[in-house]
């Protein structure tokens, strides 16, 4: 990883560790800045000023139930290829990290889109695809919590995004996966949200 990383334009890496030489590796990069990120801390709750209260809510889990690949339920298409799912899992991973409504866009280990902060799942795809431009045909996509209508995922698939994962967990899934269906874009459900207010 230190290699392929070495070879793109990175200013700043941060992991709970590195592999033996890696170090070497990235050190020859310049103007690179490592860092090394405690391990987070399990459990606990946030809390959000409201008017007139706390909005309390559980802190998203680091490596829950719902990152793994091999609890996804794929609701149409093929199954990814390992790529593929290494970017899916990616962009659901970096999900957790944008503020909601979010929309990720990655490519090849990479972001290449991000919506966020919108008032709707639609906007924030809009955004994610506006920003990622032509870099998105081709690309996946991941949603922090579940496509209330299915113009969401519409607007990723007219954009070239070949395979979405998001929680699922809507009244209308049935109607997103037709969508995803109609498209040929492959959908995996995680049964787990990254949504935060």
């Amino acid at each position: 990883m230190a290699e392929y990383v070495s070879t793109i334009f990175t200013e700043v890496i941060v992991a709970p560790g590195y592999a033996p030489g890696a170090l070497d590796v990235l050190a020859r990069k310049k103007n690179i800045r490592v860092l090394v990120a405690a391990e987070p801390l399990a459990g606990g709750s946030e809390l959000r000023p409201i008017s007139g209260g706390l909005l309390i809510q559980q802190s998203d889990q680091l490596d829950a139930h719902g990152d793994n690949p091999a609890n996804w339920t794929l609701a149409t298409g093929s199954p990814a290829d390992p790529a593929t799912l290494t970017d899916l899992v990616f962009a659901w991973r970096a999900c957790r990290a944008v503020k909601s409504n979010a929309i990720v866009i990655a490519a090849d280990g990479a972001t290449v889109g991000v919506g966020m902060g919108q008032v709707n799942r639609v906007d924030a795809a809009r955004l994610a695809v506006e920003r990622g431009g032509e870099r998105v045909r081709g690309a996946v996509a991941a949603s922090d919590a579940f496509f209330p209508f299915p113009d969401g995922l519409e607007t990723l698939a007219a954009a070239g995004v070949t395979a979405v994962v998001h929680p699922g967990g809507s009244v209308r899934d049935e109607e997103v996966t037709e969508a995803a269906a109609k498209a040929g874009v492959t959908l995996y459900l995680t049964g787990a949200r990254h949504f935060a207010h």
